[in-house]
């Protein structure tokens, strides 16, 4: 007569669902699935600061999405920052950006992930690469947040700042 209450399946069925969950924010890829250009690439603490950026700066509407986005942004001289996802299959997609980047000189980083990636920026398809363009020109929305944009920039100075830091020549 030692049966379980349901209360209990209930609570384990909670448990679980955030197990899942937990599983779905962090998604783990072997490094063996990774470019074999794929360097620099982010470590676990300047990955958060990454994607707290990259989040910021879509919802500022500062964020430039795509391949064929971010080269045209490159050709127009805007600057940034780069965010590659080390994951992309064949890697003839994205392999001309590091040297775009270099040349423009503006840095770049890979991350692990394109899901991720597109997680971040705020986008359910993942994404092969994303630029944050902090000086862009957009629209001003009714009731714009000024205090929010500075809180953004300081952010994406110091990932700006640890990007440029690790070692990104591509040597020959």
């Amino acid at each position: 007569m030692d049966s379980p209450s349901p209360k209990k399946s209930k609570k384990e069925k909670k448990e679980k669902e955030k197990e899942k969950e937990k599983e779905r924010d962090e998604i783990i890829i072997p490094l063996e699935d990774l470019s074999p250009i794929a360097s620099p690439l982010a470590q676990k603490k300047l990955l958060k600061k990454l994607h707290k950026t990259i989040k910021k700066a879509s919802k500022a509407t500062q964020v430039k999405r795509g391949v064929k986005e971010v080269v045209k942004g490159i050709r127009k001289g805007e600057r940034g920052l780069l965010v590659l996802a080390a994951d992309i299959n064949p890697i003839d997609i994205i392999s001309h950006l590091p040297v775009l980047a270099e040349e423009a000189q503006i840095p770049y980083v890979f991350v692990p992930s394109k899901e991720e990636l597109g997680h971040a920026s705020s986008t359910k398809r993942p994404t092969s690469c994303v630029m944050v363009c902090p000086d862009q020109k957009r629209k001003v929305q009714k009731g714009a947040e000024g205090g929010n944009e500075d809180d953004y920039r300081e952010v994406y100075e110091e990932c700006r700042r640890e990007v440029e830091k690790l070692d990104t020549k591509i040597i020959f």
